[in-house]
């Protein structure tokens, strides 16, 4: 399911945007380096005037894919707008309600966001599974900004949040097995109280809130 090969390269530092080229290439970089799947939050414009923010799993293709499942304001919007705003966060918290809870906003760019592309997308493919339609898209950076740059770490506890997401979207699904994802979220949440600070134990929290877990 994934795949090795680096799918953008980071070129522009603090503050400032890429964007070069014109026809149907790529016109500008990812802002970072993408491998294998890469969780984001994309904010795409509804017919309200509002941007919808929504997780979207980032897959190193050439050119970079995601899926949409369901009939998702994201996947409308796609279809309605033709891009979005594709954004690398920092706050396991905005992840969590981005994930899991109807979020919409006046601005595109969310303050949690390290960097952002503006993505042109291209529907590709649709298919089943489990029941839920689910479509492919090709994403085509048009304009990347590095907001801020900060020394990676590697954190458990966020990265149970991510995964608790995941377990809890799929609650009530008949293709997966709700002792086993429950089983699973026991288990994010044992590694957030372990290794989690503040706001990955808030963002647990929005998980229960905003799921049948």
């Amino acid at each position: 399911m994934s795949d090795d090969r680096d799918a953008g390269r980071k070129d522009a530092g603090p503050g400032e945007t890429t964007a070069t080229g014109e026809g149907g290439t790529d016109t500008a970089e990812w802002p970072v380096e993408l491998s294998g799947v890469t969780e984001s939050v994309v904010t795409t414009l509804g017919p309200n005037g509002l941007w919808n923010a929504a997780a979207l799993g980032l897959r190193a293709d050439d050119p970079v894919t995601a899926r949409t499942w369901g009939n998702t304001r994201t996947r409308r919007n796609f279809h309605r707008q033709g891009e979005g705003y594709v954004q690398f966060v920092d706050d396991p918290v905005a992840f969590a309600d981005a994930a899991l809870s109807i979020v919409e906003r006046a601005e595109p760019v969310l303050e949690s966001s390290c960097a952002w592309t503006r993505v042109a997308v291209k529907q590709v493919d649709t298919g089943t599974s489990g029941g839920t339609d689910w479509e492919a898209w090709t994403l085509h950076p048009v304009e990347s900004t590095v907001e801020r740059e900060a020394v990676p770490t590697i954190d458990r506890g966020f990265g149970a949040v991510v995964e608790a997401t995941v377990a809890a979207s799929r609650l009530g699904v008949a293709e997966y097995d709700e002792g086993e994802l429950r089983d699973r979220l026991a288990y994010c949440a044992s590694v957030v109280d372990r290794a989690g600070g503040p706001r990955e134990r808030e963002a647990l929290e929005r998980v229960r809130e905003h799921s049948s877990w």
